[in-house]
């Protein structure tokens, strides 16, 4: 099962497979709060910083975050064939592992409905990855 949650709310038994999403892991945050950091499926400072300061609004940040999710990445200039295409291989890899045992997706949000991780779940479980 695919969970978010707040880094900073307890750990739980049934969180499972503990993941930070967050391009910024937060000053003297303890390792023990998450398993795995995975900064690159966390939105860009730029575009992280315009929601903050209010420049964009949250559907604009929701269509630029998943337009984020699968811009190819720098090292696939040079490859003719096969590319990365974002993150697609690293949603697969969580959506599979959700399906196998309890997967929790994590930020320093307190709001998930105003969270790039639940954009980020929402992506996983949908049929593109």
């Amino acid at each position: 099962m695919l969970k978010t949650k707040c880094v900073y709310h307890d750990i739980g038994a049934d969180d499972g497979l503990r993941i930070l999403v967050t391009r910024f892991r937060g000053r003297g945050m303890p390792t023990d709060r998450y398993d795995v950091w995975m900064a690159n499926l966390g939105p860009s400072e730029q575009l992280l910083h315009a929601f903050l300061e209010e420049r964009i609004d949250w559907p604009e940040f929701k269509r630029r975050y998943k337009a984020e999710l699968w811009a190819d990445g720098g090292a696939d200039g040079g490859n003719a064939v096969i590319k990365n295409h974002g993150q697609k291989f690293t949603l697969r890899l969580i959506k599979h592992l959700a399906e196998q045992q309890d997967v929790t997706l994590m930020c320093h949000c307190e709001n998930p409905d105003r969270c790039h991780r639940t954009v980020l779940k929402d992506v996983i479980l949908s049929s593109k990855v």
